[in-house]
């Protein structure tokens, strides 16, 4: 059985959407990303979406007793079961075995209970607040985790039906987990306050540490691809050629081209580059491989569960440092709001269909933008302007990196609705004083954001009527 990321972390890709307040035009984050973290903090605390790669497992051996199936507790009269909690411990295990060796197996258990009951209290809050997630932010959560993993959604699936899931299971826990991070956003923006004396204090405080980790980092990669269940000549073929094209670009060869050549990765159309994010939202992997290596350097290959990665540094930029400067994209949108009228599924028809009609030339984007767009950008023809990174919400930001300018994406759905995004052009730019502060201001918040969102976990969990009853059994 290939691990992939396990429940735990996979379904929090609920973390792409976590936390964003609307804006100007309905797409501007107030925080993003998240820290590396145990699992006891893991078990504590709401789950983000943290893109590591798969790691690679032997088959797992065939189960000859399963547990005995009873109702460990009731949250507010509904049931949480022996199985619901000994599947998730299993899951946990296998997403991070060097950590769960270190707590003993009972302790686990009851840290994983707890979690349960937490997110079992948050879903009925979100149900009471009408809050829903339909099949198309279902769909597009499925293919972010085939896309994180390298793989395809066939793949995806094949690979959750040998590790003993139905898909009907995985898809109802992307859904759970896609409700409890907009409940978080709705719950959780609005507490976030950061003044200007405090952004002013932390640019100081930047500028005068000049050991400050990195705010945020850009990198690119190249990979080669291990099939699942590769053998050790597949593996060491597989690696050879890793190591051949580390040589060629440490001997001067664009990296660019060969990523675009050369590499398994669906990023490749771009280079390879995997955007401007905070390093909590890269595989730790990919960051620790990396903490040495200097902006233009080449680390790797470093071998992950999908295959051996070469890794290329674009971008290390510390906020408040005054030469920091940032890939900025130039991107416009169309966006259709989706309610009663208009469900998700005749939106992304709707603007497959525009999409279309662009790609053949009998239409123009400005103006079905200008047509059509329920966002305030409609009047300019769905121009957004330069954008920075972490401008925009994860899943248009995500959509929009994996574009080269020119290019149309699908519909992509929010929870602002479906957009139907363009890249036009992009540069690199150094920040302006004003986008130092902004960015400042968002490192705040995010810090600020871990902090109010344990502290609501709480609250929703104290609110709850919990009835313990036989502990869990393995």
């Amino acid at each position: 059985m290939t691990q992939l990321r396990s429940t735990l972390t996979l379904v929090a890709l609920a973390a792409m959407a976590a936390a964003f307040g609307a804006q100007a035009q309905g797409l501007r984050p107030s925080a993003s990303g998240t820290g590396s973290r145990g699992i006891t903090d893991i078990m504590r605390s709401p789950q983000r979406f943290n893109p590591a790669p798969p790691a690679t497992r032997a088959p797992a051996a065939p189960t000859t007793q399963r547990a005995a199936e009873f109702i460990v507790a009731l949250v507010n009269s509904e049931p949480i079961t022996n199985s619901d909690v000994q599947q998730r411990v299993g899951r946990v295990i296998e997403q991070n075995p060097q950590e769960a060796a270190r707590i003993p197996r009972a302790e686990l258990t009851a840290l994983v209970l707890e979690r349960l009951i937490g997110e079992r209290a948050q879903l009925q809050v979100a149900k009471e607040q009408n809050i829903k997630v339909d099949d198309v932010a279902v769909d597009q959560a499925e293919q972010t985790v085939a896309r994180q993993n390298d793989i395809t959604v066939e793949e995806l699936r094949r690979r959750v039906a040998a590790d003993g899931q139905a898909q009907a299971d995985f898809r109802r826990e992307l859904r759970d987990q896609l409700l409890l991070t907009r409940l978080r956003a709705r719950e959780l923006d609005a507490r976030i306050k950061v003044s200007d004396l405090e952004v002013e204090q932390y640019l100081r405080d930047q500028k005068t540490n000049p050991n400050a980790a990195p705010s945020d980092i850009n990198l690119a990669q190249i990979m080669v691809a291990v099939p699942d269940g590769a053998n050790e000549a597949q593996v060491a073929a597989a690696q050879r050629k890793a190591q051949g094209i580390a040589q060629r670009v440490r001997s001067g060869e664009d990296f660019a081209k060969l990523a675009n050549e050369m590499s398994d990765s669906p990023d490749k159309a771009n280079g390879g580059a995997l955007g401007l994010r905070s390093a909590e939202r890269y595989p730790p992997l990919f960051v620790e491989a990396t903490a040495a290596t200097p902006v233009n350097g080449i680390a790797g290959p470093v071998r992950s569960g999908a295959g051996f990665h070469v890794l290329k540094v674009l971008a290390k930029v510390r906020a408040g440092a005054a030469d920091a400067s940032v890939t900025q994209t130039q991107v416009r949108h169309i966006l259709l709001r989706t309610d009663a009228r208009l469900t998700s599924e005749q939106a992304v028809a709707r603007l497959a269909e525009f999409k279309r009609r662009i790609q053949a030339g009998t239409a123009d984007f400005a103006g079905l933008a200008r047509d059509n767009s329920q966002d305030g950008s409609a009047k300019d023809g769905g121009e957004l302007g330069w954008s920075r990174p972490g401008q925009f919400v994860p899943e248009f930001e995500d959509a929009m990196n994996r574009l080269a300018p020119g290019q149309i994406s699908d519909p992509v759905a929010s929870r602002f609705g479906v957009h139907l995004i363009q890249v036009e052009a992009r540069r690199e730019n150094k920040l302006t004083e004003a986008e130092q502060r902004e960015a400042a201001r968002s490192a705040l918040r995010e810090k600020r954001l871990e902090e109010a969102a344990e502290t609501w976990a709480q609250e929703i969990r104290a609110r709850a009527y919990v009835e313990l009853r036989e502990p869990p059994q393995s």
